[in-house]
């Protein structure tokens, strides 16, 4: 007996699935919790198998409905195929893209594209989500986004990593800072009792602790008690209160010539780190998400495309 399903009760169970709630997935749909809901109990009736477990709160799916869950996803992605080759046989590039950035990349990268992404591809809807590196990869994972922008490298089977730029961490320091008057810094001179730190869950936290050895010394000032999840902020506890912090590279355009004055670059070979496109191993908005990187790298100095003079 061949059992029939429709794309919609696939997109209904991938919804409960993902929001672990029948109401919330309902409204994610636009659709009733009632029509839902029985979409998916006449779905388990035909397959003659329970897929969730509402016993509990949040729900969960059963050890089969995990299994169908998964090809479900599957068979969704690609579906979605369709549209994208119609649209390529027509010679356009459209539809909409859902991409996650870092904090620390976002509000630098965004205004050097966006507009001219936008009037190049009129028939492309950008939806952007600011977000740390962990909540990418689970959205991308769960199908929730399309890309994401981040720093590499990852260390996730699933996601496929497209460099894109290298950017150099700079020194952000007052003018009572005992290196103020260096032109060029290395890792030893900073110190740390008087730097100023994202808070836990950054990677460009962890980036900086490593560059500064600081998992060592972290417990040994109070300093480190004061969280942010804002390189601006950082930049103004600098300003305000003296002390350090390091920004990336792209964040020193924005600064008043005043502000300019209180960077330091490292001494050649420069920290840096790699930034690039992420996808999971089963995207399939290849020519949308192809334009987006190629208006991103026609964004950036010619010199941040490759890894010269940093490590």
């Amino acid at each position: 007996m061949i059992t029939t399903f429709t794309l919609l009760q696939l997109e209904y169970v991938v919804a409960v699935d993902t929001w672990r709630h029948f109401a919330l997935a309902a409204e994610k749909c636009f659709i009733t919790q009632p029509t839902l809901s029985m979409q998916i109990q006449k779905l388990e009736r035909d397959l003659g198998v329970l897929l969730f477990d509402r016993s509990k709160q949040p729900v969960i799916p059963t050890e089969a409905g995990i299994a169908i869950i998964e090809q479900a996803r599957e068979i969704l992605k690609e579906a979605g195929r369709i549209p994208e080759m119609v649209a390529g046989m027509r010679g356009k590039v459209e539809g909409e893209i859902r991409l996650g950035i870092i904090p620390t990349i976002a509000p630098y990268l965004m205004p050097l594209f966006i507009n001219k992404f936008l009037k190049k591809y009129p028939g492309i809807k950008l939806i952007i989500h600011e977000l740390i590196t962990e909540e990418i990869i689970d959205r991308l994972k769960k199908g929730q986004l399309d890309a994401g922008l981040l720093s590499t490298p990852l260390d996730e089977k699933s996601i496929r990593e497209e460099p894109l730029f290298y950017e150099e961490f700079v020194v952000y320091l007052s003018k009572d800072d005992k290196s103020f008057s260096k032109k060029f810094l290395l890792p030893k001179d900073i110190d740390v009792s008087r730097l100023w730190l994202l808070e836990e869950g950054h990677c460009f936290r962890s980036q900086i602790m490593n560059l500064c050895e600081l998992r060592k010394a972290s417990g040994e000032d109070k300093r480190f008690d004061y969280e942010t999840g804002s390189i601006e902020t950082l930049k103004m506890m600098v300003e305000l209160n003296h002390g350090i912090t390091i920004l990336p590279e792209l964040s020193v355009d924005g600064l008043s010539a005043s502000q300019k004055k209180m960077v330091r670059r490292f001494k050649a070979p420069a920290p840096v780190r790699e930034v690039s496109i992420v996808t999971h191993r089963n995207f399939i908005k290849v020519k949308t998400i192809t334009a987006l990187k190629e208006e991103i790298l026609n964004a950036i100095p010619d010199a941040m495309k490759t890894r010269s003079n940093t490590v």
